[in-house]
């Protein structure tokens, strides 16, 4: 039951940010932080408590208030919007990458995620982004996280053995030619959704969007 209720949620936020990133950003970002959230809280108690993700009613009450917690903070606060978007964004892009590259240690997996969450973070905070290097990234990661919703979904992905199947995936890539397709095909609707107005900064994206 607990893989259903994550995999329902992580197929419609990633389609959600794979095909509508930038258009609803403000939205889609705190979408993104309460499902980052979400999964850190319970994470963590699953660590402390050496349970089973989820298994516990304090995993579910720390995962919804940490969800709580960074959707608010997403929403309200654009450098926090931005940092931890791109930075998790970032994880999962690369773990992705090295997990379609043959990487066969689930620490390494880690470690790569982490690298890649750290150089996105950084270039959020130093640079001015364009809008359209949102665009490219929540079309990648939205499909990264989709395609793990349906795995979930379907059985091929277990929450308490997440590295290990993401290793049996490396070698099915089908799965890998499904998830660029449809980063593909979210970049092209949301370039097509973009010529309605100008391309500008992520920034000047969040100040049309009503940020405050």
């Amino acid at each position: 039951m607990t893989d259903v209720v994550v995999g329902v949620l992580a197929l419609v936020i990633g389609l959600l940010l794979c095909f509508r990133g930038s258009g609803a950003m403000r939205v889609l970002l705190a979408l993104w932080g309460a499902f980052i959230g979400f999964g850190l809280g319970a994470v963590l108690v699953a660590a402390l408590a050496d349970q089973g993700y989820l298994a516990t009613a304090a995993g579910w009450i720390a995962a919804i208030v940490l969800a709580v917690v960074f959707a608010a903070l997403a929403y309200f606060f654009f450098a926090v919007a931005i940092v931890l978007a791109f930075a998790s964004m970032g994880f999962v892009l690369g773990q992705t990458i090295a997990s379609a590259l043959g990487v066969s240690q689930p620490w390494l997996l880690v470690v790569v995620g982490l690298v890649g969450g750290i150089v996105l973070g950084l270039l959020a905070i130093a640079t001015n982004l364009p809008e359209l290097v949102l665009i490219v990234v929540s079309a990648l990661a939205g499909a990264g996280v989709a395609v793990a919703g349906l795995l979930l979904l379907i059985n091929g992905l277990d929450l308490n053995t997440l590295a290990d199947t993401e290793l049996r995936i490396g070698d099915q890539p089908l799965w890998y030619l499904g998830q660029l397709v449809l980063a593909v095909v979210g970049i092209v609707v949301q370039l097509r959704y973009a010529r309605r107005r100008r391309l500008g900064s992520v920034r000047q994206s969040w100040a049309a969007a009503g940020a405050v």
